[in-house]
């Protein structure tokens, strides 16, 4: 018998085409995003590196001739300018405040509204109808229609029951803002944190109200733990969009009597003082605070859907 020995048949331009379809269809997936992709990059990319480089420099708009590269001159001053430091501090006092009140009056409806009861969509929809007004309506309705000292709801209210009618803004101006973007953020945290009392594990609560368990247990032991990620996610989210606040500052009291904040600092060097490098300065500390907040987001989102998927 003659053994017949046959070569190995090369796997190399099959491997070859297999990369090359890969590739393509990797390409075609991805080419419908990139008109996407080089919109956002000219729109927010390009803005921020220009703002960086800017800066970076002594430029005043008023006279463009006398521009000259600092280094860090501004970031320092923003750091360490009285009046900027203070709006850095009005920054972190009013993202604090409306975060915090704005989680405990979230869980508190969100807890109600996790209870049947006739007309619950109804009311849902009228608890959340603040968060989709503008901004600058919103600030100019609490401005006028709530605050005004004259014909305001506040002290029309006052007045019927024989109150003092006071001047709410200018006797209490950062609480009236606060109070403004407090009922505006209210139904956004409402939301996150009844989308996660939806998705308790009803079983669960169910053996522990057979065991004996009150209704403060189950909250404290169960429900509470349950939320924490919602809770994180509702307060890193609100950080984010709050820090950057500058409608109801502007609205209501213009900056003035110590409400003025970062964004609204940046406003006045930029439209107002004319200093562009100072004001870049303090518009890039705005945004790399907002993308400190945004990581950890991010973070949570994550950890809740990895949470979802091994429940599933």
């Amino acid at each position: 018998m003659t053994a017949t020995t046959t070569a190995p048949v090369a796997a190399t331009p099959v491997r070859t085409t297999h990369r090359s379809s890969d590739r393509l269809r990797s390409w075609a997936t991805r080419a419908p995003l990139l008109p996407a992709l080089v919109f956002m990059i000219a729109v927010t990319q390009l803005p921020f590196v220009a703002t960086l480089v800017i800066s970076f420099f002594h430029w005043n708009a008023l006279y463009p001739k006398a521009r000259r590269f600092t280094g860090v001159d501004n970031y320092h001053q923003v750091l360490t300018d009285p009046d900027l430091r203070h709006s850095v501090w009005t920054t972190v006092l009013l993202t604090v405040a409306v975060v915090l009140v704005s989680l405990v009056l979230g869980l508190a409806l969100a807890l109600l509204l996790d209870r049947p009861f006739r007309g619950r969509g109804l009311v849902r929809t009228l608890l959340i109808a603040p968060f989709l007004v503008v901004p600058v309506a919103g600030a100019l309705l609490w401005k006028h229609v709530l605050y005004n000292p004259e014909y305001g709801l506040f002290n029309g209210l006052l007045h019927y029951v024989g109150g003092p009618q006071p001047d709410w803004i200018s006797n209490t101006p950062l609480l009236a803002v606060e109070a403004s973007l407090v009922w505006q953020w209210t139904p956004f945290m409402m939301l996150i944190l009844l989308a996660g009392l939806q998705s308790r594990d009803h079983q669960q609560i169910e053996a522990a109200r057979v065991d004996g368990a009150s209704d403060w247990q189950i909250f404290r032991h169960l429900t509470l733990p349950h939320l924490r990620r919602y809770l994180e996610l509702g307060a890193l989210l609100g950080s984010i969009y709050i820090v950057q606040n500058f409608d109801a500052v502007f609205t209501l009291t213009s900056g003035g009597l110590g409400t003025a904040n970062l964004p609204y600092t940046v406003y006045q060097s930029f439209y107002q003082a004319h200093e562009n490098g100072l004001a870049s300065a303090a518009g890039v500390l705005v945004v790399i605070g907002s993308i400190v907040i945004a990581t950890f987001a991010l973070r949570v989102v994550s950890s809740l859907f990895r949470e979802e998927v091994s429940r599933a």
